[in-house]
């Protein structure tokens, strides 16, 4: 063990000794490393953190839950004009399933309208996003209030005219969540009474509920129509807990084709979208962007692979009388060998430091100009890159390791001479 720290020892002090003798020709070859870790790690890090943001951003929902409308929320079987002929999610339909679905913890409603103006008095919003739901989508989604409450089954029924709203815009129209609550608003050229402020979520994209305005769907319903084929309306069914998905999803589709009167010879005419799919095909899709990042950086790699072994022929060859000398006095090939592959994984691994604390400066900086878009430099990731730059030494050093073990020490001490 004493023989193996010192050869560490001993090729800590070469590595060091070539970083400092040969500045610029290490620097150049120590470059392909950091570009190639930084690289890596650049991208595990911006994968990572866009799968938490969207992570975040779903956390509410449970992966279990249905949303049952008239068209697929990704690739289907099903030609575009059969699907398109699908009679839309109705209010009916809701009713319905809330009525026939024991073994369902909520069922809601939802129907998707353009963003719209919000005023209060001479503030105003624009482009403010319109959540228009029955009152159970506050269980399913599990929203969280700062003020106030979320409207009630009465209001939900009745289309009364109140609404709750996103942190963003509760404090850009009122300052504060408190001081919103009973205010009257102006939307659709109507004065709605402010109930409630959610909690500030904060995400990098545009659809956070800090923007959001939840207003009763009887409200819009009343506005635009009933079921208005243009509102994208559906269904969102959120089984029990501890419910088999498998079964839910045969009895949701049992009720709705009974509910729709189709035959046995006869296909669905509706669409079963659950969010689970929707985060195994986002994980999919993180996990080809991984692949992909690696892939290019791998090319950074493998021309700092080469510098990385350049140096160490070089260091052979500057190096050849003092094996010679190693040799003669008992050195055997392994200690010789141990050597430079150590002080080569010692100078790669310097290199992916490097890489490292490079990544490290640019997620600090991009965090601060991100909003609340927060980048995650993980240990594992900084684990991953400091693996990745040793085995770069590890392979990029062995030719030369063991060109260096294999020399005759008279030969070794006469051509260094």
């Amino acid at each position: 063990m004493i023989i193996y720290l010192r050869v560490l020892k001993e090729s800590v002090s070469f590595a060091i000794s070539a970083l400092t003798n040969n500045k610029l020709r290490t620097f150049l070859s120590l470059l392909g490393v950091t570009i190639g870790i930084f690289s890596i790690i650049a991208v595990l890090a911006a994968v990572d953190s866009l799968k938490s943001e969207i992570t975040d951003s779903l956390d509410g929902l449970d992966n279990s839950t249905i949303y049952l409308g008239n068209f697929s929320f990704g690739p289907t079987d099903v030609p575009r004009w059969k699907w398109e002929q699908f009679p839309v999610a109705s209010y009916e339909d809701y009713q319905y399933l809330k009525r026939s679905m024991p073994s369902a913890a909520a069922v809601a409603y939802n129907l998707n309208v353009r963003n719209e103006t919000i005023k209060y008095e001479d503030k105003s919003v624009e482009n403010a996003n319109i959540g228009a739901f029955s009152h159970e989508y506050y269980d399913i989604e599990a929203l969280k209030l700062d003020a106030g409450r979320f409207y009630n089954a009465l209001e939900s029924n009745s289309g009364a005219q109140v609404l709750v709203l996103g942190y963003e815009i509760g404090t850009a129209l009122f300052g504060s969540s408190e001081q919103a609550i009973g205010k009257k608003v102006r939307l659709y050229g109507k004065k709605f009474t402010v109930i409630g402020v959610l909690k500030k979520e904060g995400s990098a994209f545009n659809d956070s509920k800090d923007t959001f305005i939840y207003v009763p769907v009887n409200v819009v319903r009343a506005i635009f129509g009933g079921n208005n084929r243009s509102l994208f309306p559906f269904v969102i069914v959120k089984p029990k807990p501890g419910a088999d998905n498998d079964a839910f999803i045969a009895e949701l589709k049992q009720k709705m084709r009974i509910k729709r009167g189709l035959g046995a010879d006869q296909d669905d005419d509706f669409f079963i979208n659950q969010l689970q799919g929707f985060t195994d095909a986002i994980n999919n899709i993180t996990g080809t962007m991984n692949i992909i990042g690696i892939i290019i950086s791998g090319f950074s790699l493998l021309v700092g692979g080469f510098g990385i072994a350049n140096i160490m022929f070089v260091s052979v060859k500057e190096r050849t009388s003092l094996i010679g000398i190693q040799k003669s006095l008992g050195a055997k090939r392994r200690f010789i060998l141990y050597q430079f592959l150590f002080e080569a994984m010692i100078l790669a691994i310097i290199g992916g430091l490097f890489g490292i604390v490079l990544v490290f400066i640019v997620s600090v900086i991009a965090s601060q100009f991100s909003g609340d878009f927060e980048f995650v430099l993980s240990g594992l990731n900084m684990l991953i890159g400091t693996t990745i730059a040793a085995l770069i030494g590890l392979v990029s050093g062995i030719l030369p390791a063991i060109k260096a073990s294999k020399l005759d020490p008279v030969e070794a001490i006469r051509t260094g001479l």
